[in-house]
Order: structure tokens, then C-alpha cells, then sequence
């Protein structure tokens, strides 16, 4: 069964009723309670209207703000498009373009085109012919990029409240009474299960500003800083992606007092890992989802034996064909943004799985994209490209899978190629890339060829037989050399 925003804000209007003192959203500088949220929505709405904007781009921090202008581009069905932070001045360029965006809030709209307006909050620009979007589309979330250009993911506003309100069902035994965003908000999995799962339930969402989380960029993170806010904010849940648990139970073995649910996914998460956290009692339940499904398909639930990623969620369908592929129906993305409508009401997750009684378990992925321990989809070839525009370097394999920074091998292009000139060849291609692309630690190698069966004939790397070969270290368990900051 579908939710309806006319559902969301029903809710919000019993707790401001039966709970009306209670803090729904808190940022560290100020406080709205329940009473307060409906007009503070309603306020965003005039505005909006007043402003003409309609197809909305969100480029601000963590924290109130977001969270109210979300949900009045929500209550109005005006396009959001949250902006991820980590996204490059070219990556922004074609996000604004591509969607046909006319309205810009937070700061960098300047950049591209957006002039002030009356209201000192919302930028604006003059389109005479925006781009069509699929009918009912209310949001588009932009993946990470598999490439130089992400996709927009078109949603209408069912989706992502269908899937808030199948979260909201699972968690409810725990009575989840304070959440702390520690992922960006422009994540559609924190989105959702970070902003409207807890005001689905009556919950108080904290939203400090990713800078007190801890966060450095895209693909970096303090753990001690982390901590010290979960310490003051006293959560019953967190969404986290492995490298963010990684870090918190490294720094923590023993979990923090009160917490009661941590969700955990964007990414494949080690036995080892979970393992390490259950020990110091870190209620960490694994969960699998994807943009193209508004987030969360899947989910290990409290009081049940965690296996694979769990069981479908109340509103998802999952089958595996004959292939073992993974495909899913419910909640599914209206389209990719300037592509045809898709043919099926099943989408092709293009994962691989099978069952173990209701729970799935996942194998890999069809296609090489591999999926960093931040949760950032990396099409390999897009780096690879540009590592071998470099002069310097010939050929290049470029491998991220669950790692917190990419690695890379590199056939120089010739003898005479010393390491530091491959040194330099990888600064000039990062310099290229956003952050989570970049290449981090590299290993010269001898060149792949079809005689040792690392290339074919045409020339396509044979990326198992290279992970074979060089598995130890590129999967990160050997000593690391060659690094490039």
C-alpha cells in the first residue's frame, strides 16, 4: 500500500495535537517542537509560491533548514533535488542543467546562474523551456556518479514515504524516541530513514551540521568527533555506512549507552565487522536498498536472527531469476532523468542473490561498479580513464570494493617511468575527480596482456583474473605503498 505526503502530514498534525511540547527537529542552535512544525512547513510553502520556484535544488548543511524546506517542497509537490556536498563545480553543472532547476537554496547557486531574489533564502534563474521530467516526478536524487555525469533518479512522492512508513513499521517494538542524522541529508537513505521515519513515529531527528559528525569531505571521517556528538545527543538510532561503523567501533568497541537501533548498508558489510560490533553490543541490523527503489529494500529486523540483508520490507516484491539476479517492485523510480519511462513495473538491481528461507543474500554485482565502505557507486573505467590520459601511464586497474579509499595498479609507459612521475600522473588525474574517485594508493605493476590472461583480444581488462592475481593487495590486506595524498 502507497503512503501519501496527505498521509505524513496527517501524522505530523496528531503529534502536534497529542504531543504538542515534544522537539521534533533539533540542530544544535534552535529547536522546533511539533506544535511548531506545521506552520513552520507552511511558512516554506508561501515562500516558495511567492518565489515561483519549482523545480528546487536543497545545497545546504545538515540541520533545520533542510529538514523544513524538504518537507515544504514535499507538502507543495514542487521538485526537490538535494545537492550532495561532495559533488564537483562540473558535477553541479550538469545537475542544475540536466533537471532543469529554477530555484536554488543554500549557498554556490551563484555559480551557476541563480540571482537573488526578495526572499534572501531562495535563488532564482529564468528557464524558458526546461527539460521534461516523467510525470509525477516530486524528487530526484542524483547518484554518486558511476561516471563523470550521475544519473538523476525521477521519484514521485509516494515512494519515498512508502518506504518511511515500511521502516516505521519495523522499528516501532523499539520505541525509537531520538534519531541522530550522522549521514548527509542530500542521502536519500538518511532522507528517509533519518527524517521521515522518525517524524513518522513522533521522534525527535538531530541534525547537527555534518562538521560535527566528524565528516571531512566525502571521504573522510573523525570518529572522536563523531562520538563526542553522539555522547551529547543520547541517540536510540543512527544510519550508518560500513566505514562510519568501522571507525565508531574501533574508536568504541562497547556501544553507547541507550542506543537501540543502528542501520547499516550503502554498501557490502564484512562478517568480521558485524561480528566485532555485536560483541560490544553495537545493535548494528545490515539492510540493502538502492536509489532506483527509494532507498531501503530490505532489512535484518530486532528480535530476529540477522541473515544476509534480512527480509523485503512491507512494501517491496523481490525475486531472483534464473540468473540470480535480484529484481524488485514497489516504490520503484519513476525513471533516469532525460531517458525513456522504464518498460517494467520490476526493476533490474543488476546485484546477484538468492534465498535462505525469506532473508536474501547477495553475491556481487553484474556490472564492474564497485560500491566504497563510504557508499559511493565508482564506475572504475570513468578513473581509469583518466589515470591512462596521463602520459606517464599506459594502463590502469582501479579497484574501491567496501574500501575506504580507492587503490589502483599502473603499467607505466615505459621503463624509464620512475615513481615519481607516477606519482605526479595520479595527482593530475585526481585533480580531475571528486573527492570519493580519486586514487589514494597505487602499485606499479607488469602491463596486462592476453598472454598472462589479464587482457582480451580487444583490449577490455579481465578484472577477475586481475583480483586473482592482485587480490591480496587490492582488496587492502596487504602493506600499502605508493601512496598519493
Amino acid at each position: 500500500m502507497r503512503t501519501s505526503p496527505e498521509a505524513l502530514l496527517a501524522r505530523l498534525a496528531r503529534h502536534a495535537e497529542e504531543r504538542p511540547p515534544r522537539i521534533a527537529l533539533e540542530d544544535g542552535e534552535r529547536r522546533v517542537d511539533y506544535a511548531e512544525l506545521p506552520g513552520e512547513i507552511e511558512a516554506r510553502r508561501q515562500r516558495l509560491a511567492a518565489a515561483g520556484a519549482k523545480r528546487v535544488a536543497l545545497a545546504l548543511n545538515n540541520g533545520i533548514d533542510w529538514a523544513l524546506w524538504d518537507l515544504a517542497l514535499l507538502r507543495d509537490g514542487r521538485v526537490a533535488v538535494p545537492v550532495p556536498a561532495f559533488f564537483s563545480a562540473a558535477q553541479r553543472r550538469h545537475l542544475v542543467e540536466s533537471a532543469g532547476l529554477d530555484a536554488w537554496i543554500g549557498p554556490g547557486g551563484e555559480a551557476h546562474g541563480f540571482v537573488a531574489t526578495r526572499d534572501p533564502a531562495i535563488a532564482t534563474r529564468c528557464l524558458v523551456a526546461p527539460p521534461a521530467l516523467p510525470p509525477s516526478t516530486t524528487r530526484i536524487t542524483f547518484t554518486s556518479g558511476t561516471s563523470g555525469s550521475p544519473k538523476g533518479v525521477c521519484l514521485d512522492a509516494d515512494a519515498p514515504l512508502t518506504v518511511a512508513a515500511s521502516i516505521a513499521e519495523a522499528v516501532a517494538p523499539l520505541g525509537i524516541e531520538r534519531h541522530l542524522a550522522m549521514l548527509p541529508l542530500a542521502t536519500l537513505l538518511e532522507n528517509i530513514g533519518g527524517l521521515y521515519v522518525p517524524l513518522w513515529l513522533g521522534a525527535t531527528v538531530h541534525l547537527p551540521g555534518v562538521e560535527a559528525l566528524g565528516w571531512r569531505g566525502s571521504s573522510g571521517f573523525e570518529a572522536h568527533r563523531a562520538l563526542a556528538t553522539l555522547d551529547a545527543c543520547r541517540p536510540h538510532s543512527l544510519i550508518l555506512v560500513p566505514q562510519l561503523l568501522q571507525a565508531l567501533v574501533e574508536a568504541r568497541p562497547h556501544a553507547p549507552e541507550g542506543l537501540r537501533f543502528v542501520a547499516v548498508g550503502g554498501a557490502r558489510v564484512t562478517d568480521s565487522l558485524l561480528d566485532q560490533a555485536h560483541r560490544g553490543g553495537w545493535p548494528v541490523f545490515e539492510g540493502y536498498g538502492l536509489s532506483e527503489c527509494a532507498s531501503v529494500v530490505c532489512l535484518n529486523r530486532p528480535g530476529e536472527p540477522a541473515h544476509g540483508v534480512g527480509r523485503p520490507l512491507p512494501h517491496a516484491e523481490v525475486r531472483v531469476d534464473d540468473s540470480g539476479e535480484v529484481w524488485v517492485r514497489g516504490a520503484t523510480m519513476l525513471g533516469y532523468l532525460g531517458e525513456p519511462a522504464p518498460a517494467s513495473v520490476w526493476h533490474a538491481t543488476g546485484d546477484l542473490g538468492h534465498w535462505d528461507g525469506d532473508a536474501l543474500v547477495l553475491e556481487g554485482r553484474r556490472r564492474d561498479v564497485f560500491i566504497t565502505a563510504y557508499g559511493r557507486n565508482i564506475d572504475p573505467q570513468w578513473v581509469e580513464g583518466e589515470l591512462c590520459a596521463r602520459p606517464a601511464i599506459a594502463q590502469a586497474l582501479v579497484h574501491g570494493e567496501a574500501l575506504p579509499a580507492n587503490r589502483a595498479l599502473l603499467v607505466p609507459a615505459s621503463a624509464e617511468v620512475d615513481d615519481a612521475r607516477l606519482a605526479a600522473a595520479v595527482a593530475e588525474a585526481n585533480a580531475t575527480l571528486p573527492d570519493y574517485a580519486r586514487v589514494h594508493t597505487w602499485r606499479r605493476c607488469a602491463p596486462f596482456t592476453p598472454h598472462n590472461h589479464q587482457l582480451t583480444a580487444n583490449g577490455r581488462l579481465r578484472r577477475d583474473a586481475i583480483l586473482s592475481a592482485h587480490g591480496d593487495w587490492l582488496c587492502g590486506t596487504s602493506t600499502l605503498e605508493g601512496v598519493t595524498p
